[in-house]
């Protein structure tokens, strides 16, 4: 990547001395762009791309989702033995240990997209979910074969984390490189709209079965059809992602058009190489990308994952009650997301993650208070306060995060720092609350744990750049029409003074 600004070791002595020379090595570094250079964006294919994206992620989504909606159901079948509490406990700890491989995953799958594209790595990773989820629909319970039977579940999780850690990284790489610079925030914000509607596709088939099955049809077979289902969905992401061009960026890359000024660059063909050069020299950003994703995944986690367990055993609210109000919150949420993409577009990604941040910090505690007073209008205002702090997240974050790292490394460092950071502190998250409402013996553990995450992410969302309507670091701009690539070559040539 060429250097983005002056060398700060050169001595300003040095410089006033040979002004034509160091001008000289400046315009060298920094050459004036021309209309080569530019990538004008075919919209037609930046919608092709941006759907296949989020409905890949989407399915994801779902195979992860459907474990959350299903854990107390799960934790009868795979953990007989102990309290109700103990089920639980075994069952989101399996549900955290497909965190503990995902930045595994993403140290594999993330420097490999950077150097063989990330359309091959996003079809692998997309057959990898499937295969995983599918595989868990199949296995036996414990009354079965015992001991074998959560040894399988947490094998096929594991799968499922593994293939994940390659998935986000480069979902939202795939988007922010095809869409162009001044648009990347609504884009952008369709992969997260996925997501939202891998969970609710999730929670919705939930809610279908607890509704027409009894208690006792669920543990014996009810609870396989959501993972039996993953594999068509699995085939029809995969169909869409195969079909698309390896993104704009990383053509150009390819092509040679933009290079890295390192020398090391030629000569680091590993994966230890690649994860060597992230760690060594892009260490800073990483960190910003680990705090932003702690903070807002917690949240994140807290709300569309624990949330539905949180209403039924904290609370003995019913289960497909609470998950048809989150259902409701969910969908809300996806009707006002791309919105949200459209305002980070035009007001900028740090004023929209601080309105998110803040609402957390502020409105945590009060929703909780709201949702334990046990009532359907108070639990779905303070689900919806919650909700609508979230999505200014949601719709913000697949596009603020990509343009933190330069293309050469935008894959490998977005997934190693994403999922780092969501095992540590996403997927962890329903194991811990459940444990610390069960150690401090309050029902508002949930509201105090998110109102820490937020006074992370509000230093974070303080400490980044702004990079709405800007070129991606390492990438000339992209636009989307040839007046507007022809403007940026001509801004570059002043009028003449007379």
């Amino acid at each position: 990547m060429a250097a983005t600004g002056k060398d700060e070791s050169l001595e300003p002595a040095a410089v006033r001395r040979h002004r034509v020379l160091f001008r000289a090595i400046e315009k060298r570094r920094h050459p004036r762009l021309r209309r080569s250079d530019i990538t004008v964006t075919d919209e037609a294919a930046v919608k092709r791309a941006t759907k296949a994206a989020a409905l890949g992620n989407a399915m994801e989504w779902y195979d992860f989702g459907i474990y959350s909606y299903l854990a107390a159901t799960l934790g009868k079948v795979f953990f007989p033995s102990g309290s109700d509490t103990a089920q639980l406990l075994s069952s989101f700890a399996t549900f955290a240990v497909a965190f503990l491989v995902r930045p595994l995953g993403g140290m594999v799958f993330g420097p490999l997209g950077d150097r063989v594209g990330r359309k091959r790595i996003l079809s692998i990773t997309m057959i990898m979910m499937a295969v995983g989820t599918f595989a868990i629909g199949l296995i036996p319970p414990h009354a079965s074969i015992g001991i074998w039977a959560p040894v399988l579940l947490i094998l096929f999780r594991m799968v499922q984390g593994f293939s994940t850690g390659g998935e986000y990284g480069g979902a939202s790489t795939f988007i922010a490189e095809y869409a162009p610079d001044k648009r990347r925030g609504f884009f952008g914000s369709f992969l997260e709209f996925g997501t939202l509607a891998g969970y609710v596709g999730a929670s919705g088939l939930v809610v279908l079965l607890t509704g027409v099955l009894t208690e006792q049809q669920m543990l014996d077979w009810g609870w396989r059809i959501p993972f039996l289902v993953a594999a068509p969905l699995g085939f029809i992401g995969l169909y869409l992602r195969l079909k698309l061009d390896e993104t704009p960026a990383f053509q150009k890359l390819e092509g040679g058009q933009v290079r890295a000024s390192e020398a090391a660059d030629a000569v680091e063909t590993s994966a230890t190489g690649d994860l060597g050069k992230i760690f060594t020299r892009y260490w800073r950003p990483l960190l910003l990308c680990v705090a932003l994703v702690a903070a807002y995944n917690i949240t994140d986690y807290m709300l569309l994952s624990y949330m539905p367990t949180y209403l039924s055993d904290e609370l003995g609210y019913g289960t497909t009650h609470g998950l048809l109000i989150l259902l409701v919150v969910m969908v809300l949420q996806m009707c006002v997301m791309n919105q949200v993409g459209r305002l980070s577009d035009r007001f900028g990604r740090k004023p929209l993650l601080m309105t998110g941040m803040l609402g957390f910090l502020f409105l945590s505690v009060p929703s909780f208070l709201l949702i334990r007073q046990g009532s359907v209008v108070l639990i779905t205002v303070g689900l919806l306060l919650l909700g609508l702090s979230l999505v200014t997240m949601l719709g913000t974050m697949s596009s603020a995060l990509p343009a933190i790292f330069p293309t050469q490394v935008r894959y490998g460092s977005l997934s190693v720092a994403y999922n780092l950071s969501t095992s540590l502190f996403g997927g962890t998250t329903p194991l811990v609350i459940t444990a610390l409402i069960s150690a401090f013996d309050t029902n508002l553990m949930p509201a105090y744990y998110a109102t820490g995450a937020a006074v992370i992410g509000v230093v974070a969302v303080l400490c980044m750049k702004e990079t709405a309507n800007k070129p991606l670091a390492g990438s000339p701009p992209c636009v989307e029409t040839e007046a507007e690539a022809a403007e940026l070559v001509q801004a570059q040539s002043p009028s003449p003074r007379f």
